[in-house]
């Protein structure tokens, strides 16, 4: 597969005389994991429901495969992973697959061997006869995202796949995600979760109130938007208190709750006066992708829009 697998170009969604997606640019080069950042309301599932056909482009060019997103022909080639489950709890785990190929006119000879492979593929195997319902929630998520290969996609669309998952259950998704872009697999992820951002994504672009704020790898994003450095300190008094604390070093703050941030290229300064004052507990650690997120659309809790 050459060229883009996604390609927007000016893309505007208006919902009555609201801009929610404001003239968007960019495309998506294949065999990759391509990450969509952003807040409640920063129109990533607009954008979302506008390249799975969902949602008509108000305007602008929006291309998938080279053709326009609203040709049906092409969804066939994509896969997606919602992210409220909607598997059918009546049925056993191969029998999901097996509806689910029908949707796509496998027939059921050519679609046991590969619901094989996707229980192999999902660890999955010995469960193949259980209803959904027994599972875990992480045997669930990785059912899901075997339902979504049954077509063998060239896409693969994952609206934050491993919300509300335990640390090993989500790990495992990780790997999994991994050996699919090794295969040649593209795929677009949706995730709050910064670090699996980190762990998956070769590029990402972070979005608030419907404009791409910025772009690029999650390495090249922290170099570019932060310091290299971070204090995380807890027990100051009051502002007075950090900006003393601070005094001469050159050092960026912010703050929520009681809670101060303190940026800066070498912290070994800050961290010396920290460990003088017994009242306060502090984490030294470096700038991650979370305090790019965070630096660029605030730190204001967000409704859902």
């Amino acid at each position: 597969m050459s060229g883009t697998v996604v390609s927007a170009k000016g893309v505007y969604k208006i919902f009555a005389d609201r801009e929610v997606v404001c003239g968007v640019d960019f495309d998506i080069r294949p065999g990759i994991c391509f990450g969509i950042l952003g807040p409640n309301g920063a129109g990533k599932t607009t954008l979302m429901r506008m390249l799975l056909g969902l949602s008509p482009v108000t305007a602008g060019s929006y291309r998938l495969f080279g053709r326009d997103v609203s040709d049906a022909s092409i969804h066939s080639r994509v896969g997606v992973v919602p992210q409220q489950d909607n598997l059918d709890p009546d049925f056993s785990v191969r029998l999901n697959l097996k509806v689910y190929a029908g949707y796509f006119g496998i027939s059921a000879k050519d679609a046991e061997p590969r619901i094989e492979d996707l229980l192999e593929f999902a660890a999955l195997t010995s469960r193949g006869d259980d209803q959904v319902s027994a599972l875990s929630g992480g045997m669930r998520r990785r059912l899901m995202i075997a339902r979504a290969l049954i077509n063998n996609p060239d896409l693969i669309v994952l609206d934050e796949p491993t919300t509300g998952l335990d640390p090993q259950a989500r790990h495992l998704i990780w790997q999994r995600l991994r050996s699919l872009k090794k295969h040649g697999k593209t795929l677009i992820l949706t995730t709050h979760y910064m670090e699996e951002a980190a762990e998956l994504c070769d590029e990402l672009m972070v979005l608030d109130r419907g404009s791409i704020l910025t772009r690029g790898t999650p390495r090249d994003l922290i170099v570019e938007h932060v310091e290299p450095e971070v204090v995380a300190i807890r027990g100051l008094h009051n502002e007075l208190d950090a900006i003393e604390l601070c005094e001469g070093l050159d050092i960026r703050r912010d703050h929520v709750g009681d809670t101060w941030f303190c940026y800066g290229i070498d912290a070994r300064p800050l961290v010396a006066r920290c460990s003088e004052r017994a009242e306060l507990t502090f984490i030294h650690r470096p700038a991650s992708l979370e305090d790019v997120f965070l630096k660029l659309t605030g730190r204001d809790m967000r409704e859902e829009a």
